[in-house]
């Protein structure tokens, strides 16, 4: 099989149901899922695969289910979608559980810290550029609303996870120093 076809030579490109311009709202935003993606892979190069076996399980799934976004996005009709609610509620657990590893947050926080930690921050931003793409392509076309949700869900996870990362690398997490006390206590 050859990798290039030349089909999209003329500026447009293959979506499930049709074609579609390359610098369509749609393929920005199942593009910036993608490269969402390619950085979750990056920032795993820079897990130790003892210290960080289950975030490295943790991001693997979750670049699968990336894939499974971007099959939805890439869709002109309604049809049945991968990306489902207990996606989305497994994102939430994870979230509960990496915090449990980090100190309770009462500011804001820079990115940064250790390697991994700098790393899943730029994951965090990529995934709300992904998100507001969705967002534009939702008010424009109908799409699986879900997975808006998920991404809005995974930028969370991929906060936590770099506090968690700098908790087990015993680095403090870089306090805004210019800003006060912003968030309530646990419960």
């Amino acid at each position: 099989m050859k990798i290039y076809t030349r089909s999209g030579d003329r500026g447009d490109t293959a979506v499930i149901g049709g074609r579609v311009a390359k610098n369509s709202v749609r393929v920005e935003a199942y593009g910036t899922v993608d490269e969402l993606n390619s950085f979750i892979g990056a920032a795993v190069t820079f897990m130790d695969a003892e210290s960080y076996s289950d975030m490295r399980a943790n991001l693997l799934e979750i670049q699968h289910e990336l894939f499974d976004c971007g099959a939805d996005l890439a869709t002109l009709q309604a049809r049945s979608f991968k990306v489902e609610p207990a996606m989305t509620e497994r994102l939430e657990a994870s979230i509960d559980r990496y915090e449990q590893e980090t100190a309770e947050l009462t500011h804001f926080i820079l990115p940064g810290g250790s390697i991994v930690s700098g790393q899943l921050h730029m994951c965090r931003t990529v995934c709300r550029r992904a998100e507001r793409q969705v967002v534009a392509l939702a008010q424009e076309e109908e799409i699986n609303t879900e997975v808006r949700t998920y991404l809005n869900r995974l930028s969370d996870f991929l906060f936590m996870l770099a506090r968690a990362a700098n908790a087990r690398e015993g680095v403090e997490d870089v306090k805004y120093e210019r800003g006060g006390k912003v968030f309530r206590t646990r419960s």
